[in-house]
C-alpha cells in the first residue's frame, strides 16, 4: 500500500477535526435544547461520518485523533441561533471539502469525501435552511434524554 502523501494525511485529520467538530455542537444544541430536529438525525449522520474517516485512518496505519470539542464549542441562546449557524456551517463544511478533494486522487479517500460533502449539501444544509427559515419553533422538538450517536 503506498504511503499517504502530507497533504492527504492533513486532508483526513482536517475533515475528521471538522465532523468532529460538528458532531460536538449539534450535542450541545441537543443537550441545551432537548432532542429537536433537524439536529439529532444529523449528529447522528455525523457520528457516522466520523466512523468513514476513522475508518481511512486505520486503512493507512494513521493513529484515530479524539474527538477534543465536546465541552468547547458554541452554545446559542436560542433554537433559531443555533439553526441559523448550522447553516452557515454546512456551507463551510462543502467549500471545506472542495478544497480537501484537490489533496487526492486516491478512489478511496476521494469517494469518502465526496459522499460526506454531499450529505452535508444534499441533506443536512436544507433542513438546518428549513429550520432557520421557518423559525426554531417549526423544528421537531422530541423528550429530553440522551439520544444515540455518542462519540467517544
Amino acid at each position: 500500500m503506498d504511503r499517504l502523501t502530507a497533504a492527504e494525511i492533513q486532508a483526513l485529520h482536517e475533515a475528521l477535526d471538522d465532523e468532529y467538530h460538528a458532531w460536538a455542537t449539534y450535542d450541545q444544541v441537543i443537550t441545551d435544547f432537548g432532542e429537536v430536529r433537524p439536529f439529532v438525525p444529523v449528529r447522528d449522520a455525523e457520528t457516522r461520518h466520523a466512523q468513514a474517516l476513522s475508518a481511512l485512518f486505520t486503512r493507512y496505519g494513521l493513529p484515530i485523533p479524539a474527538n477534543t470539542w465536546r465541552g468547547r464549542v458554541t452554545r446559542y441562546a436560542s433554537l433559531q441561533e443555533a439553526c441559523e449557524a448550522a447553516v452557515a456551517a454546512e456551507v463551510a463544511n462543502g467549500e471545506m471539502y472542495e478544497r480537501l478533494l484537490a489533496a487526492t486522487q486516491r478512489p478511496d479517500i476521494v469517494a469518502v469525501l465526496r459522499k460526506l460533502q454531499q450529505a452535508s449539501q444534499q441533506r443536512h444544509l436544507p433542513a438546518f435552511q428549513r429550520c432557520a427559515q421557518r423559525g426554531a419553533s417549526s423544528c421537531g422538538a422530541g423528550r429530553r434524554r440522551r439520544a444515540r450517536g455518542a462519540l467517544p
